[in-house]
Protein backbone atom coordinates (compact mmCIF):
# COMPACT_ATOMS: atom_id res chain seq x y z
CA UNK A 1 0.00 0.00 0.00
CA UNK A 2 1.08 3.38 -0.82
CA UNK A 3 2.53 5.36 2.35
CA UNK A 4 3.49 9.04 3.28
CA UNK A 5 6.64 8.64 4.89
CA UNK A 6 8.02 10.86 7.26
CA UNK A 7 11.59 10.56 7.31
CA UNK A 8 13.85 11.99 10.29
CA UNK A 9 17.27 13.58 9.15
CA UNK A 10 20.19 13.88 11.83
CA UNK A 11 20.22 16.98 14.06
CA UNK A 12 23.91 18.00 12.49
CA UNK A 13 27.01 16.52 11.07
CA UNK A 14 26.44 13.71 12.36
CA UNK A 15 27.11 10.32 10.64
CA UNK A 16 23.81 9.11 9.91
CA UNK A 17 24.56 5.57 11.09
CA UNK A 18 24.69 6.44 14.41
CA UNK A 19 21.03 8.08 14.97
CA UNK A 20 19.20 6.32 11.71
CA UNK A 21 17.84 2.59 11.34
CA UNK A 22 19.11 0.51 8.12
CA UNK A 23 15.15 0.49 7.44
CA UNK A 24 14.97 4.45 6.94
CA UNK A 25 17.55 4.22 3.74
CA UNK A 26 15.75 0.66 2.42
CA UNK A 27 12.72 3.04 2.64
CA UNK A 28 14.62 6.23 1.48
CA UNK A 29 16.13 3.99 -1.45
CA UNK A 30 12.58 3.08 -2.73
CA UNK A 31 10.88 6.16 -3.33
CA UNK A 32 11.10 8.56 -5.81
CA UNK A 33 9.01 11.36 -5.06
CA UNK A 34 9.88 13.74 -1.73
CA UNK A 35 8.44 16.77 0.28
CA UNK A 36 11.22 18.79 1.47
CA UNK A 37 11.56 21.79 3.43
CA UNK A 38 14.47 22.98 1.30
CA UNK A 39 15.44 21.10 -2.07
CA UNK A 40 19.41 21.47 -1.79
CA UNK A 41 19.87 19.93 1.91
CA UNK A 42 17.25 16.98 1.44
CA UNK A 43 19.63 16.32 -2.09
CA UNK A 44 22.80 16.50 0.15
CA UNK A 45 20.66 14.36 2.88
CA UNK A 46 19.97 11.74 0.64
CA UNK A 47 23.41 11.48 -1.08
CA UNK A 48 24.44 11.11 2.55
CA UNK A 49 22.57 8.13 3.25
CA UNK A 50 23.31 6.62 -0.13
CA UNK A 51 26.12 7.80 -1.75
CA UNK A 52 24.66 5.70 -4.96
CA UNK A 53 21.25 7.30 -5.00
CA UNK A 54 20.65 9.28 -8.58
CA UNK A 55 19.73 11.89 -7.12
CA UNK A 56 18.47 13.95 -10.23
CA UNK A 57 15.71 11.13 -11.33
CA UNK A 58 14.08 12.26 -7.70
CA UNK A 59 11.06 14.35 -7.90
CA UNK A 60 11.26 17.34 -4.96
CA UNK A 61 8.49 19.24 -4.03
CA UNK A 62 9.63 22.35 -1.69
CA UNK A 63 7.25 23.31 2.05
CA UNK A 64 9.98 25.45 3.21
CA UNK A 65 8.85 29.35 4.37
CA UNK A 66 8.68 30.27 0.77
CA UNK A 67 6.60 27.77 -0.30
CA UNK A 68 3.20 27.84 -1.62
CA UNK A 69 0.77 26.52 0.98
CA UNK A 70 -1.90 25.88 -1.45
CA UNK A 71 0.58 23.47 -3.32
CA UNK A 72 1.09 21.13 -0.15
CA UNK A 73 -2.04 19.62 -1.73
CA UNK A 74 -0.78 18.72 -4.84
CA UNK A 75 2.43 17.41 -3.99
CA UNK A 76 0.32 14.17 -2.62
CA UNK A 77 -0.91 13.59 -6.07
CA UNK A 78 1.53 10.62 -6.79
CA UNK A 79 0.33 9.10 -3.32
CA UNK A 80 -3.01 9.24 -4.73
CA UNK A 81 -1.70 7.69 -7.68
CA UNK A 82 -0.28 4.73 -5.90
CA UNK A 83 3.03 6.00 -5.78
CA UNK A 84 4.91 6.43 -2.11
CA UNK A 85 6.42 9.65 -1.00
CA UNK A 86 8.63 10.99 1.98
CA UNK A 87 8.52 13.66 3.82
CA UNK A 88 12.24 15.70 4.84
CA UNK A 89 12.68 18.23 7.19
CA UNK A 90 16.22 20.30 7.96
CA UNK A 91 16.75 18.68 11.10
CA UNK A 92 15.19 16.08 13.51
CA UNK A 93 11.23 14.40 12.72
CA UNK A 94 9.16 15.62 9.84
CA UNK A 95 5.61 17.66 11.16
CA UNK A 96 7.31 18.40 14.76
CA UNK A 97 7.83 22.66 14.85
CA UNK A 98 7.53 21.95 10.40
CA UNK A 99 5.78 22.88 7.80
CA UNK A 100 5.65 18.82 7.10
CA UNK A 101 2.56 18.93 9.79
CA UNK A 102 -0.12 20.77 7.22
CA UNK A 103 1.04 17.88 4.33
CA UNK A 104 -0.03 15.09 6.95
CA UNK A 105 -3.16 16.73 7.60
CA UNK A 106 -3.95 16.78 4.32
CA UNK A 107 -3.18 13.41 4.11
CA UNK A 108 -4.87 12.04 7.38
CA UNK A 109 -8.03 14.08 5.64
CA UNK A 110 -7.83 11.95 2.68
CA UNK A 111 -7.22 8.70 4.59
CA UNK A 112 -3.77 8.14 3.48
CA UNK A 113 -1.67 5.78 5.04
CA UNK A 114 1.26 8.02 7.21
CA UNK A 115 3.74 5.93 8.62
CA UNK A 116 6.68 8.24 11.21
CA UNK A 117 9.66 6.63 10.80
CA UNK A 118 12.56 6.29 14.13
CA UNK A 119 14.63 9.12 14.22
CA UNK A 120 16.53 11.89 16.53
CA UNK A 121 13.85 14.05 17.83
CA UNK A 122 15.82 17.03 19.95
CA UNK A 123 12.53 17.56 22.12
CA UNK A 124 12.49 13.93 23.41
CA UNK A 125 16.15 13.90 23.74
CA UNK A 126 15.97 17.00 25.64
CA UNK A 127 12.90 15.88 28.09
CA UNK A 128 15.33 12.24 28.38
CA UNK A 129 18.43 14.04 29.32
CA UNK A 130 16.76 16.87 31.34
CA UNK A 131 15.41 15.01 34.48
CA UNK A 132 12.28 16.72 34.82
CA UNK A 133 8.74 15.18 34.72
CA UNK A 134 8.95 13.05 31.11
CA UNK A 135 4.98 12.07 31.64
CA UNK A 136 3.86 15.52 31.13
CA UNK A 137 5.40 17.94 29.17
CA UNK A 138 4.42 20.84 26.53
CA UNK A 139 6.77 21.94 23.67
CA UNK A 140 5.78 25.49 23.26
CA UNK A 141 8.10 26.62 19.47
CA UNK A 142 9.70 30.12 19.81
CA UNK A 143 8.87 32.70 22.48
CA UNK A 144 7.71 36.47 21.77
CA UNK A 145 11.11 38.58 20.61
CA UNK A 146 9.80 41.76 22.19
CA UNK A 147 11.17 41.70 25.69
CA UNK A 148 7.87 42.85 27.69
CA UNK A 149 6.25 40.09 26.21
CA UNK A 150 9.21 37.21 26.30
CA UNK A 151 9.83 38.11 29.89
CA UNK A 152 5.79 37.91 30.66
CA UNK A 153 5.92 34.62 28.61
CA UNK A 154 8.71 32.83 29.97
CA UNK A 155 6.96 34.01 33.90
CA UNK A 156 3.68 32.43 32.98
CA UNK A 157 5.25 29.29 31.34
CA UNK A 158 7.17 28.81 35.04
CA UNK A 159 3.52 29.25 36.77
CA UNK A 160 2.13 26.85 34.31
CA UNK A 161 5.50 24.47 35.42
CA UNK A 162 4.66 24.89 38.89
CA UNK A 163 0.89 24.53 39.07
CA UNK A 164 0.60 21.51 36.58
CA UNK A 165 3.82 19.90 37.51
CA UNK A 166 4.87 20.02 33.40
CA UNK A 167 7.89 20.63 32.26
CA UNK A 168 7.77 23.46 29.86
CA UNK A 169 10.14 23.26 26.18
CA UNK A 170 10.62 25.64 23.91
CA UNK A 171 13.51 26.95 21.12
CA UNK A 172 15.37 29.98 20.00
CA UNK A 173 16.90 31.39 16.52
CA UNK A 174 20.31 30.17 17.07
CA UNK A 175 22.22 33.14 16.93
CA UNK A 176 19.93 34.66 19.83
CA UNK A 177 20.67 31.97 22.23
CA UNK A 178 22.90 34.04 24.28
CA UNK A 179 19.65 36.74 24.62
CA UNK A 180 17.50 33.39 25.70
CA UNK A 181 20.14 32.86 28.83
CA UNK A 182 20.34 36.30 29.57
CA UNK A 183 16.63 36.59 29.56
CA UNK A 184 16.08 33.30 31.46
CA UNK A 185 18.11 33.77 34.22
CA UNK A 186 16.67 37.31 34.43
CA UNK A 187 13.05 36.32 34.90
CA UNK A 188 12.99 33.05 36.16
CA UNK A 189 12.77 31.92 40.17
CA UNK A 190 16.23 31.17 41.67
CA UNK A 191 14.77 27.70 42.64
CA UNK A 192 13.68 27.20 39.22
CA UNK A 193 15.30 24.84 37.41
CA UNK A 194 16.79 24.94 33.83
CA UNK A 195 18.02 22.25 31.32
CA UNK A 196 20.03 23.46 29.05
CA UNK A 197 20.52 21.08 25.65
CA UNK A 198 22.36 22.15 22.63
CA UNK A 199 24.23 20.19 19.56
CA UNK A 200 22.45 17.31 20.65
CA UNK A 201 23.80 13.70 18.92
CA UNK A 202 26.61 15.80 17.42
CA UNK A 203 29.84 16.12 18.43
CA UNK A 204 29.40 19.68 20.16
CA UNK A 205 26.33 18.49 22.34
CA UNK A 206 25.93 20.16 25.87
CA UNK A 207 23.11 18.80 27.96
CA UNK A 208 22.92 20.44 31.53
CA UNK A 209 20.35 21.11 34.03
CA UNK A 210 20.88 23.51 36.95
CA UNK A 211 18.64 25.70 39.42
CA UNK A 212 18.59 29.41 37.81
CA UNK A 213 20.82 30.28 40.79
CA UNK A 214 23.37 28.10 39.91
CA UNK A 215 23.14 29.36 36.32
CA UNK A 216 24.08 32.74 37.47
CA UNK A 217 26.68 31.47 39.22
CA UNK A 218 28.41 29.47 36.52
CA UNK A 219 26.40 30.53 33.04
CA UNK A 220 26.70 27.97 30.03
CA UNK A 221 29.08 28.60 28.12
CA UNK A 222 28.99 30.31 24.72
CA UNK A 223 26.03 28.21 22.67
CA UNK A 224 26.89 30.09 19.28
CA UNK A 225 24.65 29.24 16.47
CA UNK A 226 23.98 25.98 17.63
CA UNK A 227 20.33 24.64 17.74
CA UNK A 228 19.64 24.75 21.20
CA UNK A 229 16.49 23.19 23.35
CA UNK A 230 15.55 25.56 26.79
CA UNK A 231 13.42 23.63 29.24
CA UNK A 232 12.35 24.79 32.38
CA UNK A 233 10.77 22.66 35.46
CA UNK A 234 9.19 24.84 38.50
CA UNK A 235 7.15 21.78 39.91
Amino acid sequence: MPCLYLIPVTLGETPHERVLPDYNKHIICSLRHFIVEEVRTARRFLKQVDRDIDIDSLHFYPMGKHADAALFSRYLAPLRQGESIGVVSEAGCPAVADPGADVVAIAQREGMQVVPLVGPSSILLAVMGSGFNGQSFAFNGYLPIHPADRAKRIKQLEARSQAEHQTQLFIETPYRNAKMVADLLANLNPRTRLCIASGLTTESEYLRTCTVKQWRQTPPPDLGKTPTIFALYAG
